[in-house]
Parts: structure tokens; C-alpha cells; sequence
């Protein structure tokens, strides 16, 4: 009896021990999961803001050095205007609404099998631009640039005209092929990397060619988006429908289980390249503003790029830990429109950041035309452009006594 009373607890105590043990095996289990997923998280965060912040910093510097050449051979670069500012937010809510109604009337697979192939054609159209300095700078070692020319005309002697004058060179050509291929394996696999590389070219070459011209065109630009996002994104769900909807690359991504999957996640951190591009036009400007001073810093770009840094980090914490789609531009607009007013403030250069224009004659042409209608209207007389503004000549014009 004494036997099988010994055993019984025995055999209780041991089964207590294996479950103890079972439990804590699995807490182990579960924290040492919990912290591989907080590391896979983490990664695919870093990865994302690197991303973003290397194509704003690349696409800045390219459009200096764009910007400065334009100068030295008397080009104007098109530049966004006041007005197009103001109605930006306006027509991209009716390009995404239609976008949006062409989901309810057309095939998904129709939109998407056209969209993917625009995209394409525009990613590797971007990408030959993008990578050109970058296999020169590999490739010029191996492979010696010889350029060519395919020159097409119509006629001869004084009636000749030149239809096709197209220059390339054998790093275009490898280029092309590089690009190519690229662009192949997005449209077989639609992998997050293809994407990726498109995103990239897609947002160095937005911040490298389009310019804001102002100050204040970019603020109007980015205060506007900034309702946009808040009632496209908070307000509805139009944005995430159209976003889960096409495969396009109109976004930086990364997966959260590359750690366990590699290559091959789909569990995807993700950011818009209209969150990048937008910001990121609006630093290239200050950079180009800081590149017209005397001085050897460029205060303004690197403070407004880390609190483009700091935003976006914020807006990826906030995603993560609520688990719910936040507007980028939410903690993006106010960080980066109030740095580079905070640092003119306290460098008294309020007046100079806000005078300062890429293509200043363009101002001074539009004030010269306006003054030449007013003239106009006043008298009825034909005014030429020179010498307007001196006191004689405008009472001459105007037939008024001096």
C-alpha cells in the first residue's frame, strides 16, 4: 500500500516537473520568436527610411549639378508655380477618384496588365537614367565609352531637314541592357526587389528634374497634401483599396519575415514614393538654396533631412505599434516645413530664404509682362518691353506731362 502510495506521488510529482518544464520550454520558444520577429521588424524599418533617405540625397545632389549646368548653357528648367502648387491636392484627388470608379467598372487584371506595363516601360526608362554614373564609374576601367550617332534627314542642300539627331555611347547601351533585364524579371515575378529598384529610379529622378522654384510654392505644395492625405487616408479608404489593388511599383518595401523567409517574405513594411518624392522635391530646393550662398555649410538640407528622418521614423513606429495605416505626411509636412523656417528665424535669413528663386529672371519677365498689360489697359498704346520702368519713359508712353 505504502508502495503505491510512493509511486502514485511519484509519478503526480513527475508529471507536474514535465509540465513545468514543457511550459517553460515553450516561454522560451515564444520570447525567443517574439524577439527574431522585433529584429525582422526592425531590419525592414531600417532598410525602408535608408531607402528613402538615400534616394532624396542622391536625387538632391543630382539636381544641383543639373541645376548648375542648366545655368551655364542658358537652359530653363520648368518649374512648379504658385498656382499649379495650390492645385495639385485638387487634381490628384480626381485622378485618384477615377482611378478608384475604374475599379468598379473595369477588370482588375485589365487595369493592373496595363498599368504593370507603363510602369515598365517607365521604370526601365528611369532606371537608364538613374544607373548611367554608376556604370560609368564601375565599367570605365573594363570597358572604354565610345560614342555614336544616328543622325536621320529629309532633303538635301537648302531643303534638308533634320528629323533624328540622337547621341548615345556604349555605357547607354549597357544601360539599357542592365535596365532591360530589370525590367523582364519585374514583369515574370513582380518582385519586391524589381519593385524596389524601380521605386528608387522613379524617386531620384522626381527630386533630380522637377523643382519647386520657391519657398513657397513648396510650402503651398506640401500644406496642401497634407489635407489630401488626411482625407484620403483618414477620412477613407480609397487610397488603401486602390494600394492593395495594383501590383505597380508606386512604393518602397521591405519584408518583416526576411529573416525566416529571405528573399522570398511577404509580410511587407511598406512606404509611398509620393511620401518620398514630395518631401524630398522640397530638400533639393533648399539644397540648391544653399549652394547660391557664400557659405560652406548646407544648414538648411541637412537639418530638414533629419527631420524628414525623424518624421518618418515616428510614422513608421506609429504603424507598427497600432497597427493601422497612418498619412506619412501627417508627421512628414509639419517637421519638414517647420525646420527651415525655425533655423531662418534664428539665423535672421527669414527675407533671403523667402527671395530666393532657381530661375529669378522668370520672376522678373512675369512682373515686366504684368506691367506692360496694366500699361496697355491704361492707354491703349503699344509699350516696348525695354527701359518700362524709368519714370520718363512710362509718362512718355503714356502721353503725360513730365
Amino acid at each position: 500500500m505504502a508502495n503505491k502510495i510512493v509511486q502514485t506521488l511519484s509519478g503526480t510529482v513527475m508529471e507536474v516537473m514535465r509540465a513545468v518544464e514543457n511550459v517553460t520550454n515553450c516561454n522560451v520558444t515564444t520570447n525567443e520568436k517574439n524577439d527574431c520577429n522585433l529584429k525582422a521588424t526592425a531590419l525592414a524599418c531600417v532598410s525602408i527610411i535608408i531607402m528613402a533617405i538615400l534616394s532624396i540625397v542622391l536625387g538632391s545632389k543630382r539636381s544641383v549639378k543639373l541645376h548648375r549646368e542648366k545655368e551655364v548653357s542658358g537652359e530653363t528648367t520648368d518649374a512648379m508655380s504658385r498656382k499649379e502648387a495650390i492645385y495639385f491636392p485638387i487634381i490628384a484627388s480626381l485622378a485618384l477618384f477615377g482611378l478608384y470608379m475604374s475599379l468598379k467598372v473595369f477588370s482588375k487584371n485589365h487595369i493592373n496588365l496595363v498599368l504593370t506595363g507603363y510602369s515598365c516601360l517607365l521604370g526601365v526608362t528611369a532606371l537608364i537614367h538613374t544607373s548611367r554614373p554608376l556604370v560609368k564609374l564601375l565599367m570605365s576601367a573594363v570597358i572604354s565609352e565610345i560614342t555614336y550617332h544616328i543622325l536621320f534627314n529629309r532633303g538635301e542642300g537648302k531643303t534638308k531637314e533634320k528629323l533624328i539627331s540622337f547621341k548615345f555611347s556604349t555605357y547607354d547601351v549597357l544601360c539599357l541592357i542592365i535596365s532591360t533585364t530589370i525590367g523582364v524579371w519585374y514583369l515574370i515575378k513582380k518582385h519586391w526587389i524589381a519593385k524596389n529598384v524601380f521605386g528608387l529610379a522613379f524617386t531620384m529622378n522626381a527630386v533630380e528634374i522637377l523643382y519647386l522654384n520657391n519657398i513657397v510654392t513648396g510650402c503651398i505644395l506640401l500644406s496642401g497634401l497634407f489635407f489630401y492625405d488626411i482625407f484620403w487616408i483618414l477620412g477613407s479608404n480609397v487610397i488603401v483599396s486602390i494600394a492593395k489593388s495594383f501590383e505597380t511599383p508606386i512604393m518602397l518595401v521591405f519584408p518583416q519575415d526576411w529573416i525566416s523567409n529571405g528573399i522570398n517574405g511577404s509580410n511587407f513594411v511598406t512606404l509611398s514614393l509620393g511620401d518620398v518624392i514630395i518631401p524630398g522635391m522640397f530638400i533639393a530646393l533648399l539644397l540648391r538654396f544653399d549652394h547660391s550662398t557664400d557659405r560652406k555649410s548646407d544648414i538648411y538640407f541637412h537639418s530638414t533631412l533629419i527631420a524628414y528622418f525623424i518624421g518618418l521614423t515616428a510614422t513608421i513606429i506609429h504603424r507598427i505599434v497600432f497597427e493601422e495605416v497612418q498619412p506619412a505626411r501627417l508627421f512628414l509636412v509639419p517637421t519638414c516645413l517647420s525646420t527651415p523656417l525655425l533655423v531662418a528665424l534664428l539665423r535672421g535669413e527669414m527675407g533671403t530664404l523667402f527671395a530666393y528663386h532657381d530661375h529669378p529672371e522668370r520672376k522678373t519677365k512675369n512682373k515686366q509682362s504684368k506691367d506692360i498689360v496694366n500699361a496697355k489697359n491704361s492707354r491703349n498704346v503699344t509699350l516696348p518691353a525695354k527701359d518700362i520702368s524709368s519714370t520718363k519713359s512710362y509718362r512718355r508712353y503714356q502721353r503725360l506731362p513730365e
